[in-house]
């Protein structure tokens, strides 16, 4: 009881300070992360509406690849793109091994699953009469489309979520390609393990905390805009 209360003491001391090691840290994690989310996004958001609305042949099974990716283990991710980078590997000339880029694009194929696949679900949830019905009154099949894909913003905006806990959170292939280096690539997560390992539990926690922060934050952002819309909904009903 001693140990977590003095963890405690000491990661709120750290986090009142604006300790430098810690934030450091901090803006790695969040550039790293928001980074790749963004090339998520760029990918996997294209991808999860062309697969919700196009037919084409081999369609169910591209859609069966998507939703495995789920199931990536972040460590496989870590190792093939560390073979990738290697030195004898195809991307070895550009030596971008133990650097945050290696992190972004491990973490970017770790995230663009989960917003493909949400998108997916979120796209194919809208009625296909909404469609249809901006074609009857004149919509071009471009301003058709935008308005189908409008409707299922809510749950873009949550497959954009999904993919940024996904990867704020992992520690695994960050870990392999980034290779935790004080100043260069320690994030968050690799920087909870160390901390851990070197008996500095307050430091561990510490970094704990801003990473259940940062996940709350993000998930509440989403819950005031999908109540907002509850709301706004609500009273054009009453009207």
């Amino acid at each position: 009881m001693d140990l977590l209360v003095d963890a405690l003491s000491q990661a709120g001391r750290l986090l009142a300070a604006f300790d430098a090691y810690v934030l450091d840290v901090i803006r790695l994690s969040v550039r790293v992360s928001g980074a790749a989310v963004l090339i998520g996004v760029l990918i996997g958001v294209p991808t999860g509406v062309a697969l919700a609305l196009a037919r084409f042949p081999g369609r169910r099974l591209a859609i069966a690849l998507l939703h495995t990716g789920f199931a990536l283990p972040p460590v496989v991710v870590g190792l093939f793109v560390y073979m990738t980078l290697s030195r004898s590997g195809p991307l070895g000339a550009l030596e971008l091994l133990f650097t945050p880029t290696a992190m972004v694009l491990a973490q970017a194929i770790l995230a663009t699953p989960y917003v493909a696949g949400i998108t997916l679900a979120a796209v194919q949830a809208v009625p296909p009469t909404v469609g249809m019905e901006a074609r009857a009154l004149g919509a071009s099949r471009a301003r058709a489309l935008w308005t189908h894909v409008r409707e299922a913003r809510l749950g873009i905006l949550a497959a954009i979520v999904a993919g940024f806990g996904a990867v704020i959170s992992e520690v695994g292939a960050v870990m392999l390609v980034g290779g935790n280096v004080l100043g260069e690539t320690r994030v968050l997560t690799t920087a909870i393990v160390l901390e851990t390992r070197r008996g500095e539990f307050g430091t561990a926690l510490a970094f704990g905390l801003v990473l259940l922060g940062l996940a709350f934050a993000v998930n509440l952002a989403l819950t005031r805009v999908q109540q907002g819309r509850a709301i706004a909904g609500g009273g054009a009903a009453w009207r």
